[in-house]
């Protein structure tokens, strides 16, 4: 009957409370349950106050914004119609400019970079990515002289003479019966 009274806390071994007070320690110092409730009362009041006054500030900034936006606008608009002639093509101007400069900049990086990169294989160095140009390079050589034999081998055919018809129609992949 007494394991079936034990809490949670008791299984689990935990003697303590969310204050890291141990049962011994509580009647110790007069700590009781109803002080732990009227303290966990008083810091949800606390909470909850503090976070009106966060809540209502943000508010009232919020409010304060958008009336200085508007106010912003109102006064605004009519220079930005006077002077939209000269505004637009301005802006236009210095988008373009802007555009340009910054393109210029990432191409003169990666023109450096590319540099820096052959720079590093043309002195025996291995920067990343050799490996695989070098593998890439072997492949297109071997096709290439591949093809260079079929030619001479085919070339030679015609010329001579020598196959006829069936070796003509062996590389095109059809045989006659």
């Amino acid at each position: 009957m007494a394991d079936t009274a034990r809490t949670h806390h008791d299984v689990l071994g935990r003697d303590r409370d969310q204050y890291g007070m141990i049962g011994r320690d509580r009647d110790q110092y007069g700590y009781q349950m109803s002080g732990r409730q009227d303290y966990s009362k008083s810091r949800q009041i606390a909470k909850a106050a503090t976070a009106v006054t966060a809540g209502g500030s943000l508010l009232v900034l919020s409010a304060l914004t958008l009336v200085g936006t508007v106010i912003a606008l109102t006064v605004a608009t009519p220079l930005l119609v006077i002077f939209s002639p000269i505004l637009v093509p301005a802006l236009i101007t210095v988008a373009l400019l802007v555009t340009g400069f910054l393109s210029s900049g990432g191409f003169g990086i990666a023109a450096i970079t590319v540099f820096s990169w052959i720079y590093k294989y043309a002195t025996g160095e291995q920067p990343q990515g050799s490996d695989r140009l070098d593998s890439a390079r072997m492949k297109l050589g071997s096709k290439a002289q591949d093809l260079k034999d079929r030619a001479h081998y085919y070339g030679q055919q015609q010329h001579t003479g020598v196959g006829g018809e069936h070796d003509r129609d062996r590389t095109r992949g059809t045989q006659q019966t």
